[in-house]
């Protein structure tokens, strides 16, 4: 059992330099996950406009997601469809390729985002679904997982640049103080953008997402 990811790029017919965006999204992935290192399989493009990576547990796929979303610049968005199940590689000449429940339930995930955009929750980026068999457990888990999401995505879409680059700051460890140098403004103001934005309830909330951690 593990936890598979699949990023795509939102917008991507609309970016002016394809190749200077993903430039970006690559240079963006590596830097988080320097700073976090919490994937078995990190972010990698696959074909297209997609990404793939694997993740032991549900809550550090969310936290690196999260962390993502916070530290990519302006303009530059994924969405991801989080699966819950197994994963198998096949095989080819051409390299290993991705198989299984897991990856499936990855796949429905990203539609549901999709739909969810289009329609009824246009700041929508993140879903989960399990891949059949799953107990209730993990069944009350994803579902109370999903419902965080929405509203954590919300609150995203709703931050300024700053305000993102500000919470992906305080998540990686930076004073205040370092901060306001950053971005020359001041402390109080740093401390005014973490509250307004909900950004301080953002990272109480990836506190407790590794709070679980072994």
């Amino acid at each position: 059992m593990a936890v598979t990811v699949i990023a795509d790029i939102v917008g991507s017919r609309r970016l002016r330099d394809r190749a200077q965006a993903q430039r970006e999204f690559d240079e963006t992935i590596a830097r988080v996950e320097r700073g976090h290192p919490l994937a078995l399989q990190p972010l990698r493009p696959t074909v297209g406009d997609e990404q793939q990576g694997l993740y032991r547990r549900l809550d550090d796929a969310m936290c690196a997601l999260l962390l993502l979303q916070l530290a990519l610049p302006d303009g530059l968005e994924f969405r991801f469809g989080i699966g819950i199940g197994a994963v198998t590689t096949v095989g080819s000449a051409h390299g290993d390729l991705a198989d299984g429940p897991g990856w499936w339930a990855a796949r429905s995930a990203i539609e549901t985002v999709h739909a969810r955009q289009q329609r009824t929750v246009p700041s929508s980026r993140s879903w989960i679904v399990g891949a059949p068999g799953q107990d209730e457990v993990m069944e009350s888990d994803i579902a109370a997982s999903n419902a965080y999401l929405l509203a954590r995505d919300h609150l995203v879409a709703r931050m300024s640049a700053r305000e993102r680059r500000i919470a992906f700051g305080r998540a990686s460890g930076m004073s205040q103080q370092q901060l306001a140098a950053q971005e020359g403004i001041t402390q109080p103001s740093v401390s005014k953008a973490l509250r307004g934005s909900g950004a301080a309830a953002l990272l109480e909330g990836l506190a407790e997402l590794r709070e679980g951690r072994p």
